[in-house]
């Protein structure tokens, strides 16, 4: 079992259909992207004296290079290493070093020191023997050139993707995805998000060295064109225009890339018919802005939830889900996260790891074909976190009778006032029914009378205001009393990693320097 062979199996059933496109640009039909692959195939091993089970890491912002890359890879036997290209160079020092990857393959726009800090210098000095290669220079283009090789063969066990944690906690942790677990997932998309067909397009608005990126392998093996944006990345007038210029469109998108997508379209009126489907997932998505964009897009959205540690295949809530608004239990169901992928197994549990009864919050436990091997080189973590064949997602959620799965908050953001657990959702959900209210984070906060009390940071619309007596009436008339926020924060934004979620850490630091500065 070798992902590659997806790729040829592709190339050679519909070896003149369209493959990559770059913008509206068409690059290559589905035989010259697996020659590529294959050509790259060959100079990883013969050129570069790779072998089967060797790391290559890719920093680098969405571009067709990416495709190539990953499949050459992959038809080399080697292991792919996917940089979040926004990293600095210590995290990426730290990748390279943790992973021993032998080659890392950069654009000229990242090798500069005003991006890297510094430069290259810092990532080969951490990971002695690494072999950068720029994508923008003659060497890479004779890699896609000379002698092709046949896929060489893999064990579904083997190693395929290390995906690396973001690191909120500590050092990342490298996620090893085996062949196994990304076919797995692979089938998931067709059960149960999407039925990919030729006729469709991928778009990459969202990382391809993330979720966005794993959704290649459902497209390559429908023979369906893969589109990379020109701005490598989300722009909500180029997403619009190349959905209407391709047609039968799909994407990932990160909440808050939904979020920017609906009030475009809503305030300009845009097409968004070329969208066919809309997969969203990564963060929190709240009840009115799901009603929001189901009423601006159509029945065009899917939701997924998963982690790098069983990629993008815990739950979905299918479009009919979404679209079923005569179901008695619909509202609850579009803020749930829907029902368990059809090859894994969910349930949520006690802190003994003992399944609980619907209607009762626990942690969220999942086992299954698309569970990763572990973490690499890291057996204390991935002991804690695969304990009886279950990994232990850390996400505290509650199950319905009907198998809808409906998410609380990480295990870890679970406020503990007076004994009793608050989750920051269910209060984030009733602020946001504010007017005024554009984005707000709810966050524990120390209390030696309580424990934690509940503090709001609050992003407020242009021009308009929130009074905490307005909101603490919203809550009261929502919520039970102590789980209304001691305390508002306004702010003019929340900070947020790479892929849209708000980083609730920075948050609580943030709180602690104003404290100790005394400017609250």
């Amino acid at each position: 079992m070798n992902l590659a062979h997806l790729l040829a199996r592709t190339a050679r059933v519909f070896p003149q259909r369209n493959a990559v496109a770059h913008g509206a640009h068409e690059l290559w039909p589905y035989a010259e992207l697996f020659r590529r692959a294959a050509a790259i195939a060959g100079n990883l091993r013969g050129v570069h004296g790779l072998r089967a089970g060797d790391r290559v890491a890719l920093f680098l912002a969405n571009c067709p290079q990416y495709l190539e890359l990953l499949y050459g890879i992959w038809h080399a036997g080697l292991v792919a290493v996917p940089i979040n290209n926004k990293l600095h160079a210590r995290e990426v020092a730290f990748i390279c070093q943790n992973s021993a990857a032998s080659l890392l393959f950069v654009a000229e726009e990242l090798a500069g020191p005003g991006e890297l800090d510094g430069g290259w210098g810092a990532v080969t000095g951490s990971a002695p023997g690494l072999r950068i290669v720029s994508i923008d220079t003659p060497e890479y283009r004779r890699l896609t050139d000379g002698e092709t090789i046949a896929v060489v063969p893999r064990a579904p066990d083997d190693l395929a993707w290390l995906f690396y944690t973001s690191g909120t906690t500590g050092q990342p942790k490298g996620v090893m995805l085996s062949q196994r677990n990304l076919l797995a997932m692979t089938l998931c998309y067709f059960t149960d998000v999407d039925q990919a067909t030729r006729a469709d397009s991928i778009l990459y608005a969202a990382p391809m060295s993330h979720g966005a990126g794993m959704y290649n392998f459902a497209h390559v093996l429908v023979g369906a064109r893969h589109v990379v944006p020109e701005s490598g990345g989300f722009d909500v007038g180029e997403v619009l225009a190349l959905s209407r210029h391709f047609g039968h469109t799909s994407l990932f998108a990160a909440p808050t890339m939904v979020h920017r997508l609906v009030e475009h379209v809503a305030a300009h009126g845009a097409d968004c018919s070329g969208i066919k489907t809309l997969v969203y997932g990564g963060g929190p998505m709240y009840l009115e802005d799901i009603r929001r964009a189901l009423e601006v897009l159509g029945d065009r959205l899917v939701q997924i939830y998963g982690q790098g540690e069983s990629p993008m295949t815990i739950t979905a809530l299918a479009r009919q889900h979404l679209a079923d608004r005569a179901h008695p239990r619909y509202l609850e169901r579009i803020v749930s996260v829907g029902v368990a992928h059809s090859i894994v197994e969910v349930v949520v549990a006690d802190a003994d790891g003992q399944s609980l009864p619907a209607g009762v919050a626990g942690e969220v436990l999942v086992r299954g074909e698309t569970v990763m091997q572990g973490y690499w080189r890291n057996p204390e973590a991935t002991a804690e976190t695969l304990r009886d064949g279950w990994l232990h997602t850390g996400d505290i959620g509650v199950l319905d009778d009907d198998g809808f799965l409906t998410l609380k908050d990480r295990s870890k953001d679970v406020i503990i006032s007076g004994g009793a657990n608050i989750y920051p959702r269910e209060v984030e959900e009733v602020l946001l029914q504010h007017p005024a209210v554009a984005e707000v984070s709810v966050v524990g906060w120390p209390s030696s009378e309580w424990g934690e009390e509940v503090l709001a940071f609050v992003v407020c619309r242009a021009g308009l205001a929130a009074p905490p007596a307005e909101l603490d009436q919203l809550c009261l008339q929502s919520i039970a009393r102590f789980k209304r926020p001691r305390n508002y924060f306004f702010v003019a934004a929340l900070p947020k990693n790479n892929y849209g979620k708000v980083l609730k850490t920075e948050l609580r630091s943030h709180w602690r320097h104003w404290a100790d500065q005394g400017e609250i």
